[in-house]
Protein backbone atom coordinates (compact mmCIF):
# COMPACT_ATOMS: atom_id res chain seq x y z
CA UNK A 1 0.00 0.00 0.00
CA UNK A 2 1.38 3.20 -0.88
CA UNK A 3 0.51 6.12 1.40
CA UNK A 4 1.14 9.68 0.64
CA UNK A 5 0.73 12.70 3.58
CA UNK A 6 0.94 16.53 3.06
CA UNK A 7 3.54 16.02 0.60
CA UNK A 8 5.10 19.45 -0.88
CA UNK A 9 7.17 20.05 -3.57
CA UNK A 10 8.59 22.83 -4.98
CA UNK A 11 11.42 24.02 -7.76
CA UNK A 12 13.00 27.54 -8.17
CA UNK A 13 10.49 28.84 -5.62
CA UNK A 14 7.64 27.22 -8.03
CA UNK A 15 4.87 24.90 -6.15
CA UNK A 16 4.79 21.87 -7.95
CA UNK A 17 2.89 19.62 -5.40
CA UNK A 18 0.81 21.22 -2.61
CA UNK A 19 0.11 19.67 0.94
CA UNK A 20 -0.61 15.89 -1.46
CA UNK A 21 -2.33 13.12 0.17
CA UNK A 22 -2.94 10.43 -1.16
CA UNK A 23 -3.86 6.45 -0.14
CA UNK A 24 -3.32 3.45 -2.76
CA UNK A 25 -4.38 -0.26 -1.83
CA UNK A 26 -1.99 -2.97 -3.35
CA UNK A 27 -3.99 -4.61 -6.74
CA UNK A 28 -5.41 -1.01 -7.69
CA UNK A 29 -4.15 0.51 -10.73
CA UNK A 30 -4.83 4.02 -10.75
CA UNK A 31 -4.58 6.68 -13.74
CA UNK A 32 -3.43 10.19 -12.87
CA UNK A 33 -4.27 12.87 -15.50
CA UNK A 34 -4.26 16.47 -16.04
CA UNK A 35 -2.63 18.99 -17.99
CA UNK A 36 0.88 19.99 -19.03
CA UNK A 37 2.67 21.02 -16.05
CA UNK A 38 0.07 19.88 -13.36
CA UNK A 39 2.67 17.53 -11.46
CA UNK A 40 2.07 14.06 -12.69
CA UNK A 41 5.74 13.11 -13.67
CA UNK A 42 7.04 14.75 -11.01
CA UNK A 43 4.95 12.78 -8.51
CA UNK A 44 6.16 9.70 -10.18
CA UNK A 45 9.85 10.99 -9.96
CA UNK A 46 8.89 10.91 -6.11
CA UNK A 47 7.99 7.77 -5.85
CA UNK A 48 10.44 6.38 -7.75
CA UNK A 49 13.52 8.05 -5.61
CA UNK A 50 14.45 10.45 -8.27
CA UNK A 51 13.47 14.18 -6.71
CA UNK A 52 13.40 14.45 -2.88
CA UNK A 53 9.75 16.51 -1.64
CA UNK A 54 10.40 19.50 0.50
CA UNK A 55 7.58 18.26 2.82
CA UNK A 56 5.77 15.23 3.50
CA UNK A 57 5.77 11.54 4.27
CA UNK A 58 5.36 8.71 1.69
CA UNK A 59 4.79 5.12 3.24
CA UNK A 60 5.39 1.88 1.18
CA UNK A 61 4.04 -1.14 2.69
CA UNK A 62 3.93 0.82 6.23
CA UNK A 63 7.96 1.33 6.14
CA UNK A 64 8.59 5.07 5.64
CA UNK A 65 10.40 6.20 2.25
CA UNK A 66 12.91 8.19 3.34
CA UNK A 67 16.97 8.75 2.53
CA UNK A 68 17.81 5.50 5.16
CA UNK A 69 15.66 3.27 3.18
CA UNK A 70 15.91 4.67 -0.43
CA UNK A 71 18.07 1.21 -1.84
CA UNK A 72 15.36 -0.73 0.02
CA UNK A 73 12.44 1.34 -1.50
CA UNK A 74 13.34 1.78 -5.16
CA UNK A 75 13.65 -1.94 -5.65
CA UNK A 76 9.71 -2.05 -4.62
CA UNK A 77 8.90 0.61 -7.56
CA UNK A 78 9.50 0.31 -11.49
CA UNK A 79 9.08 2.73 -13.68
CA UNK A 80 8.64 2.72 -18.14
CA UNK A 81 9.39 6.03 -19.23
CA UNK A 82 7.39 7.95 -21.36
CA UNK A 83 10.51 7.38 -24.14
CA UNK A 84 11.73 3.96 -23.35
CA UNK A 85 15.01 4.34 -25.87
CA UNK A 86 15.95 6.38 -22.04
CA UNK A 87 16.14 2.97 -20.45
CA UNK A 88 17.46 0.38 -22.99
CA UNK A 89 21.16 -0.44 -21.90
CA UNK A 90 21.74 -3.47 -23.63
CA UNK A 91 23.16 -4.22 -27.33
CA UNK A 92 19.99 -6.54 -27.56
CA UNK A 93 16.42 -7.45 -26.23
CA UNK A 94 18.31 -10.55 -24.40
CA UNK A 95 20.70 -8.48 -22.49
CA UNK A 96 18.35 -5.25 -22.06
CA UNK A 97 15.73 -7.47 -19.89
CA UNK A 98 18.87 -9.69 -17.96
CA UNK A 99 21.01 -6.80 -16.91
CA UNK A 100 18.75 -5.78 -14.51
CA UNK A 101 18.25 -9.29 -13.04
CA UNK A 102 22.08 -9.28 -13.08
CA UNK A 103 22.20 -6.64 -10.69
CA UNK A 104 19.57 -8.42 -8.16
CA UNK A 105 22.13 -11.16 -8.36
CA UNK A 106 20.26 -13.80 -9.09
CA UNK A 107 21.18 -17.53 -10.03
CA UNK A 108 21.17 -18.26 -14.27
CA UNK A 109 18.23 -20.39 -13.36
CA UNK A 110 16.47 -18.24 -11.86
CA UNK A 111 17.59 -15.49 -13.98
CA UNK A 112 16.50 -18.21 -17.10
CA UNK A 113 12.75 -18.57 -15.61
CA UNK A 114 12.00 -14.80 -15.02
CA UNK A 115 13.22 -13.78 -18.99
CA UNK A 116 11.13 -17.32 -20.46
CA UNK A 117 8.37 -16.02 -18.20
CA UNK A 118 7.92 -12.04 -19.46
CA UNK A 119 9.22 -12.47 -22.85
CA UNK A 120 5.99 -14.95 -23.65
CA UNK A 121 3.70 -13.12 -21.21
CA UNK A 122 4.66 -9.83 -23.40
CA UNK A 123 4.57 -12.05 -26.81
CA UNK A 124 8.60 -10.76 -27.53
CA UNK A 125 10.35 -14.35 -27.76
CA UNK A 126 11.45 -13.42 -31.76
CA UNK A 127 12.89 -10.02 -30.28
CA UNK A 128 15.63 -10.73 -28.42
CA UNK A 129 18.79 -10.72 -30.54
CA UNK A 130 16.82 -7.45 -32.19
CA UNK A 131 18.72 -3.94 -31.35
CA UNK A 132 15.94 -1.94 -28.62
CA UNK A 133 17.22 0.83 -30.67
CA UNK A 134 15.72 -0.80 -34.00
CA UNK A 135 12.54 -1.40 -32.97
CA UNK A 136 9.12 -0.16 -33.36
CA UNK A 137 7.27 2.23 -30.93
CA UNK A 138 5.25 -0.77 -29.15
CA UNK A 139 7.57 -3.31 -29.48
CA UNK A 140 10.19 -0.99 -27.70
CA UNK A 141 7.25 -0.35 -25.26
CA UNK A 142 6.85 -3.84 -24.42
CA UNK A 143 10.51 -4.75 -24.05
CA UNK A 144 10.42 -1.73 -21.61
CA UNK A 145 7.68 -3.18 -19.58
CA UNK A 146 8.97 -6.64 -19.74
CA UNK A 147 12.14 -5.36 -18.03
CA UNK A 148 10.58 -3.63 -15.44
CA UNK A 149 7.95 -7.01 -15.06
CA UNK A 150 11.53 -9.22 -14.60
CA UNK A 151 12.40 -7.34 -11.37
CA UNK A 152 8.92 -8.26 -10.02
CA UNK A 153 8.54 -4.91 -8.41
CA UNK A 154 5.49 -4.51 -6.18
CA UNK A 155 4.71 -0.86 -7.74
CA UNK A 156 5.04 -0.55 -11.70
CA UNK A 157 4.52 3.11 -12.85
CA UNK A 158 3.87 3.64 -16.51
CA UNK A 159 4.42 7.11 -18.04
CA UNK A 160 2.18 7.69 -21.15
CA UNK A 161 2.39 4.25 -22.43
CA UNK A 162 0.68 4.90 -25.15
CA UNK A 163 1.70 7.76 -26.62
CA UNK A 164 2.61 7.57 -30.34
CA UNK A 165 0.92 4.19 -30.67
CA UNK A 166 -1.12 3.65 -33.06
CA UNK A 167 -4.59 1.97 -32.35
CA UNK A 168 -3.17 -1.30 -32.73
CA UNK A 169 -0.37 -0.93 -30.45
CA UNK A 170 -2.43 1.51 -28.21
CA UNK A 171 -4.27 -1.36 -28.23
CA UNK A 172 -1.89 -3.91 -27.16
CA UNK A 173 -0.34 -2.45 -24.44
CA UNK A 174 -3.62 -1.63 -22.97
CA UNK A 175 -3.88 -5.81 -23.02
CA UNK A 176 -0.65 -5.93 -21.27
CA UNK A 177 -1.85 -3.56 -18.62
CA UNK A 178 -5.20 -5.02 -18.31
CA UNK A 179 -3.44 -9.02 -17.92
CA UNK A 180 -1.06 -7.34 -15.31
CA UNK A 181 -3.92 -5.98 -13.13
CA UNK A 182 -6.23 -9.13 -13.38
CA UNK A 183 -3.14 -11.56 -12.91
CA UNK A 184 -1.41 -10.39 -10.11
CA UNK A 185 -1.46 -7.69 -6.93
CA UNK A 186 0.28 -4.85 -8.15
CA UNK A 187 -0.01 -1.51 -7.76
CA UNK A 188 -0.20 -0.12 -11.82
CA UNK A 189 -0.08 3.47 -11.46
CA UNK A 190 -0.53 5.30 -15.42
CA UNK A 191 0.03 8.78 -16.69
CA UNK A 192 -1.63 9.46 -19.43
CA UNK A 193 -3.80 11.89 -21.54
CA UNK A 194 -5.46 9.25 -22.84
CA UNK A 195 -9.33 9.09 -21.42
CA UNK A 196 -10.07 5.76 -22.79
CA UNK A 197 -7.58 4.25 -21.24
CA UNK A 198 -8.32 5.76 -17.89
CA UNK A 199 -11.52 4.84 -17.82
CA UNK A 200 -10.81 1.21 -17.66
CA UNK A 201 -8.77 1.94 -14.38
CA UNK A 202 -10.25 1.74 -10.94
CA UNK A 203 -9.42 4.86 -10.21
CA UNK A 204 -8.42 8.49 -11.30
CA UNK A 205 -6.62 11.15 -10.17
CA UNK A 206 -7.07 14.30 -11.50
CA UNK A 207 -4.11 17.07 -11.00
CA UNK A 208 -4.41 20.74 -11.58
CA UNK A 209 -1.57 23.03 -10.54
CA UNK A 210 0.16 20.57 -8.16
CA UNK A 211 -3.40 20.32 -6.28
CA UNK A 212 -5.43 17.26 -5.71
CA UNK A 213 -8.85 17.96 -7.51
CA UNK A 214 -10.53 15.08 -7.83
CA UNK A 215 -9.61 11.29 -7.34
CA UNK A 216 -12.39 8.84 -7.43
CA UNK A 217 -13.83 5.49 -10.00
CA UNK A 218 -13.97 6.88 -13.44
CA UNK A 219 -17.63 6.24 -13.80
CA UNK A 220 -17.72 8.52 -11.24
CA UNK A 221 -15.90 11.23 -12.17
CA UNK A 222 -16.98 10.73 -16.06
CA UNK A 223 -20.75 11.40 -14.88
CA UNK A 224 -19.55 14.67 -12.68
CA UNK A 225 -20.97 16.73 -15.72
CA UNK A 226 -19.68 20.47 -14.12
CA UNK A 227 -16.43 18.95 -13.60
CA UNK A 228 -16.01 17.48 -17.28
CA UNK A 229 -17.24 20.54 -19.10
CA UNK A 230 -14.82 22.26 -16.79
CA UNK A 231 -11.68 20.58 -17.32
CA UNK A 232 -12.31 18.73 -20.63
CA UNK A 233 -11.62 19.95 -23.94
CA UNK A 234 -12.23 16.53 -25.62
CA UNK A 235 -14.53 13.41 -24.25
CA UNK A 236 -14.35 10.22 -26.11
CA UNK A 237 -17.79 10.24 -28.11
CA UNK A 238 -19.55 7.78 -25.87
CA UNK A 239 -19.29 9.56 -23.32
CA UNK A 240 -19.99 13.12 -25.02
CA UNK A 241 -23.13 11.28 -26.07
CA UNK A 242 -24.14 9.92 -22.41
CA UNK A 243 -23.72 13.42 -21.02
CA UNK A 244 -26.00 15.09 -24.37
CA UNK A 245 -28.98 12.70 -23.16
CA UNK A 246 -28.01 13.72 -19.46
CA UNK A 247 -29.07 17.60 -20.52
CA UNK A 248 -31.49 16.44 -22.39
CA UNK A 249 -34.75 16.43 -20.25
CA UNK A 250 -36.96 16.56 -22.63
CA UNK A 251 -36.13 12.67 -23.90
CA UNK A 252 -36.30 11.77 -20.24
CA UNK A 253 -40.31 12.69 -20.32
CA UNK A 254 -40.76 10.82 -23.69
CA UNK A 255 -39.44 7.21 -22.82
CA UNK A 256 -37.66 6.90 -18.99
CA UNK A 257 -36.88 2.95 -19.73
CA UNK A 258 -35.34 4.11 -23.49
CA UNK A 259 -33.23 6.80 -21.99
CA UNK A 260 -31.62 4.98 -18.76
CA UNK A 261 -31.28 1.81 -20.92
CA UNK A 262 -29.40 3.75 -23.64
CA UNK A 263 -27.13 5.38 -20.97
CA UNK A 264 -26.38 1.95 -19.63
CA UNK A 265 -25.48 0.59 -23.06
CA UNK A 266 -22.84 3.26 -23.39
CA UNK A 267 -21.30 2.81 -20.08
CA UNK A 268 -20.82 -0.75 -21.19
CA UNK A 269 -19.53 0.32 -24.28
CA UNK A 270 -16.86 2.60 -22.84
CA UNK A 271 -15.51 0.64 -20.24
CA UNK A 272 -15.52 -2.61 -22.38
CA UNK A 273 -13.47 -1.09 -25.48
Amino acid sequence: MIVIKNLNFSYRNKKILKNFNLNISMGEWVTIIGNNGSGKTTLARILMGLLQPNEGKIFIDGKEFNEDSLQEMRSYIGMVFQNPDYQFVGSNVLNDIVFGLENQLLSREEMQKKLDKYTVMLNIQDLLDKNPQNLSGGQKQKVAIASVLAMEPKIIILDEPTAFLDPQGAQEIFDIIYNIKKNTDKILIIITHDLNLSSKSDKILFLEEGNLVKYSPPVELFSDNNFCEKYFNYLPLALKIHFALERESDIKKINKDFFYKLKGCLWEYIFEM
